[in-house]
């Protein structure tokens, strides 16, 4: 008897700490279904999807997808808010001027919302001088089922099950500021989350690049502020008192 009752206990503290999503009663009775997964994806394959995009500032294409990176090119998958709207702008076309630094260092650059395909298009062909953001190039995805922000863990809002057992949500459901450089096998090699108001620097993105191409081409790791150009380090303690001894 006592062996049953420590096996259920073992299982359900095991269903807890595994599954993706638990729900929790709130004192109305609702269940509320809270994201449990991992956070952090470094490290790990980055989730794959497929969903309608604009690319070229101009074509809908209906099955855009990571797959076709692999073994070809890095990516830099940021994630804004919401189109039509104010610091996400100015991140976009960020990005845009310094499209040739990313394409030559064999990066592609892929931007996603919870918008929808209609919505993109529309925003890239209003002028920058009106807030929009004609002349963007690179993909744009359309999350419109939340699906790729859930996945990628940047997903603002919360959702849960009514006394009606109607899914409701408990704020509006947009993506974080986040931004996975994810290496030609697949891999996500460093995130970064800012919080709705908080820009990103479109540099420090460009610097993790170089700093990855130069680990993966050399074998040696790369210091606190390490940019092109600099001495790196060998990761052993030789190589690190080395380098301290020399900056």
């Amino acid at each position: 008897m006592v062996k049953s009752i420590i096996h259920h206990f073992l299982n359900a503290l095991y269903s807890v700490f595994t599954h993706q999503n638990e729900y929790i009663c709130n004192s109305n009775n609702h269940k509320h279904y809270k994201n449990t997964k991992m956070a952090v994806l470094v490290g790990r394959k980055a989730p794959q999807f497929s969903a309608k995009a604009v690319v070229n500032g101009t074509t809908v294409e209906a099955d855009f997808s990571l797959e076709q990176f692999i073994g070809k090119k890095n990516v830099v998958l940021f994630f804004y808010p919401k189109d039509f709207t104010f610091v996400c702008p100015t991140e976009l076309h960020a990005f845009q001027e310094k499209l040739t630094d990313f394409e030559s260092r064999n990066t592609a650059i892929v931007g996603v919302s919870t918008d929808t395909e209609m919505s993109h298009w529309g925003w890239l062909q209003m002028e920058k001088a009106q807030g929009g953001i004609k002349g963007i190039t690179y993909p744009l995805v359309a999350d419109t089922n939340k699906t790729i922000s859930k996945n990628f863990d940047v997903l603002t809002g919360d959702y849960f099950i009514n006394e009606d057992d109607e899914l409701e949500a408990d704020a509006e459901l947009v993506a974080y500021r986040g931004l996975f450089l994810i290496d030609k096998n697949g891999v996500v090699q460093h995130q970064l989350v800012n919080n709705l108001p908080l820009g990103r620097n479109v540099d420090e993105a460009i610097r993790m690049i170089d700093a990855l191409t130069f680990v993966e081409e050399n074998g040696e790791v790369c210091p606190a502020n390490w940019v092109k150009g600099k001495s790196a380090m060998k990761p052993s303690h030789e190589g690190t008192a080395d380098y301290l001894a020399k900056n």
